[in-house]
């Protein structure tokens, strides 16, 4: 099953050391998580989260302001959803309590990027193992858990440039997702140059999703800007 759903899951990071929090920004936007936020403080973190609304905290245990632990209670009390917490090396006690509290996961610093990204995943798949997201459009439902379409008695598979398109669209729903955006989301951060191939891709993707794909209803173009996904219920 692909599992690449997970990683649009909103996460947030808190740590007073701005060049922990680029590396691990940088870490996890080149494993393809793109939906990051990040605070140095509890106060930062707090009124970030409000409007973030996070599906997954990395809370270091020291804080300017305060401590990770009682970052977690306020956070949670905002809603429910995993912790990793970030301890200094040696300090079991830390680790104890975070876990006490309820954390998912811990890691001693400094650590190696691999395995924050493999705790992560593991973090996300356990939280999130029963969420099926199927994406119900005009004609079609489009399931990334598998990278399929169904359309009438029709399951139609998905390559993975048509999924990154689609999953790019659908984090966007109802709003104009620029060529160039769809251009990054499909072909890296050298974008320039595919726009016929996006085309291309875009006719596929009708074909698939589309009862009639000369008369779009849910793949919408947006002469000049680019393209817009629109999905029922939203």
């Amino acid at each position: 099953m692909d599992r690449d759903y997970l990683k649009e899951k909103r996460i947030l990071l808190v740590d007073d050391e701005q060049e922990l929090l680029d590396m691990v920004c940088s870490i996890l936007k080149e494993e393809g998580y793109q939906n990051l936020c990040t605070a140095s403080c509890m106060k930062e973190a707090m009124e970030k989260a409000a409007v973030f609304s996070p599906e997954l905290a990395v809370l270091d245990v020291m804080l300017p302001d305060g401590s990770g632990f009682e970052l977690f209670e306020k956070l949670k009390q905002m809603g429910d959803f995993p912790v990793l917490f970030l301890t200094a090396c040696g300090e079991d006690e830390d680790k104890f309590r975070g876990l006490g509290l309820g954390a998912d996961d811990y890691m001693v610093k400094p650590f190696l990027p691999r395995e924050l990204i493999l705790r992560i995943g593991a973090i996300l798949r356990r939280s999130y193992k029963n969420e099926e997201p199927q994406v119900k459009l005009a004609d079609s439902v489009v399931d990334f858990s598998r990278a399929e379409v169904r359309r009438g008695s029709q399951t139609i598979p998905l390559t993975a440039k048509e999924f990154a398109l689609l999953s790019a669209l659908y984090r966007n729903a109802g709003r104009i997702v620029t060529i160039d955006a769809l251009c990054e989301a499909a072909w890296g951060d050298n974008p320039f140059g595919y726009e016929n191939s996006l085309m291309a891709h875009i006719r596929r993707i009708r074909e698939k999703i589309e009862a009639e794909p000369s008369h779009p209803k849910s793949l919408l173009t947006v002469k000049g800007l680019g393209y817009r996904l629109l999905v029922e219920g939203r």
